[in-house]
């Protein structure tokens, strides 16, 4: 799945759909096909500015066109999975699976992202529970020297 997340578009791919893309956009008629294929290379960009974009194009495209819509949400579930949405990925994982239930590329698909959702769950409470070793350090520090004082103050 690592290998499938990192796949990056090449440049000419990307330039070619990006200009036919444009092309259609200045004559105010863009077929679902070409908005689909230039997001599809921009979820496959290494920038996330990019996948960003794709995934907004791809929801438009699950706005307005049925027939394609188990291609748009699985290059959601792909987009959101390499900005590390993964919350998103998985709604989309979820989603498509609605739909196809055994498709394998997926089923490997929602496993990673579970796998990372875990992962970060787990830093979360790793740093949570820094957080409050930490503050009960200082709380525990305010206590000692605040009687070490009134020790003091007595002698």
């Amino acid at each position: 799945m690592e290998e499938l997340l990192s796949e990056v578009v090449p440049q000419q791919d990307l330039e070619k759909f990006e200009k036919k893309y444009h092309q259609e956009l200045d004559q105010q008629s863009v077929s679902h096909r070409t908005q689909f294929e230039y997001a599809w290379c921009l979820v496959r960009s290494s920038y996330a500015p990019d996948i960003q974009k794709g995934i907004l194009l791809l929801e438009d495209l699950m706005t307005r066109d049925a027939d394609g819509k188990r291609d748009y949400i699985y290059y959601l579930a792909i987009g959101n999975a390499r900005i590390k949405q993964y919350s998103l990925a998985m709604k989309f994982c979820k989603a498509f699976l609605q739909i196809e239930p055994n498709n394998q590329q997926v089923i490997s698909l929602e496993q990673y992202v579970k796998d990372k959702l875990e992962k970060e769950s787990l830093k979360g409470i790793a740093v949570a529970g820094g957080a409050a070793l930490a503050l009960g350090g200082l709380i525990g520090l305010g206590i000692a020297l605040a009687k070490n004082r009134k020790t003091a103050n007595k002698d």
